[in-house]
Parts: structure tokens; sequence; C-alpha cells
């Protein structure tokens, strides 16, 4: 059983890095600061930092590796609000789906003014 388990957080860190990854590329592209460094120790065991910046002094950091998963928002150096787990997980998707949203009400604003 320990073993099944082991395997299925693997996996859902590996699926996070991916996620991830797709994501800083994506707010790359709309011109929004975003990084994502992964690292692999080789044996499936693999994670990621990733780094937003969502307006002046406003940043987001999320970590998933092996040892765990956090969330980390701070403004102007300071740390407002870490979560971490499922609730780290819950707060990442918030964000991509408030960036989502945002990009799409730009996108329907430039065309309706073409």
């Amino acid at each position: 059983m320990f073993l099944r388990l082991s395997e299925q957080y693997r996996s859902v860190v590996h699926d996070l890095v991916m996620s991830l990854q797709a994501l800083a590329a994506n707010l790359r592209k709309q011109g929004i600061t975003a990084t994502c460094y992964v690292c692999d120790d080789g044996q499936d065991g693999s994670g990621a930092s990733f780094m937003a910046e969502l307006g002046e002094q406003h940043m987001v950091r999320f970590l998933v590796s092996d040892f765990g998963i956090s969330w980390v928002e701070s403004r102007n150096g300071r740390e407002l609000v870490k979560f971490e787990g499922a609730e780290a997980i819950q707060e990442l998707q918030r964000i991509a789906g408030n960036l989502q949203r945002s990009r799409s009400e730009c996108s329907s604003s430039q065309i309706q003014q073409g």
C-alpha cells in the first residue's frame, strides 16, 4: 500500500512540474515575468520552483518536490500568506484561473476595439 501511495505522489509531483512549466511559458507570452526551474535527481524524483510577478512588488512562489508542496505570496518583500499541500495547489489554480480570465478579457476588448 505505501509503495502505491509513494508512486501516486511522485505522479502528482510530475504532473505539477509539467503544469508549472506550461504556466510559466504562457505567462511569459502575456508579458508577465515568470520562471520555472526544474530539478531532477535522475531517479524519478523531481521538483520545480515556479515564480511569477503579478504586479508591482507582488510575487508568488510555488515549490513542489518529493518533500512537499508550498505556496508563498509576498508583496514589497514581505510574506503575505503561505499554504502547503492541497491548499497550495488550490491557490495555484485560483491564480492561474484569474490570469486566464484577465487574458481573455483583454483579448475580447482588443477585438471589440479593432
